[in-house]
């Protein structure tokens, strides 16, 4: 017999201990009102938002709509292109439409998003972004060469994405 094998056989046998096991959460724990996540918004050449006084964000993962409170259970998402909204105390929100990318959620309230591209929705026209998908349709459509109608079908599937989230 292997070791492998017999390592495994004795790890079935093996009551796991409470230290191997991960922590539970109930909903007793939840965020109360004096906790808040520290939230970092990062691209690849700079911290585009940091803040220690979030409530709760909401963004788009790949598995679906979240939010996100203090206390989340740790994890790691990948992001869709889509709105992440931040909620600050007194501040109202912020919304930031990004491209995509990856949100971590730590044991100790601290959120990272890392993503490629990220703006202000606020700085987002209707008008030119109507205009950037009409010219992305025409060559998504066949007028040009495969690699751009590729491209081009990338770059509506996040326009159109953009567009709802300005309306």
């Amino acid at each position: 017999m292997n070791s492998f094998r017999a390592v495994s056989r004795i790890a079935l046998r093996v009551k796991p201990t409470r230290a191997l096991l991960a922590p539970r959460r109930n909903y007793a724990e939840a965020a109360g009102p004096a906790d808040k996540i520290r939230l970092s918004l990062a691209l690849p050449h700079q911290t585009i938002y940091k803040a220690s006084d979030v409530i709760q964000v909401n963004i788009p993962a790949e598995s679906g709509d979240m939010g996100i409170l203090a206390n989340h259970v740790p994890s790691i998402e990948q992001l869709r292109p889509g709105v992440i909204d931040i909620i600050e105390e007194g501040a109202g929100s912020k919304q930031f439409f990004l491209s995509g990318g990856f949100a971590v959620v730590q044991p100790d309230s601290q959120l990272s998003i890392n993503a490629v591209e990220a703006f202000p929705l606020e700085d987002f026209s209707p008008e030119a972004v109507r205009a950037q998908i009409a010219e992305a349709q025409r060559i998504a459509n066949g007028s040009g060469t495969e690699q751009d109608i590729v491209e081009a079908k990338v770059e509506l599937e996040v326009l159109e994405t953009l567009q709802a989230a300005l309306k």
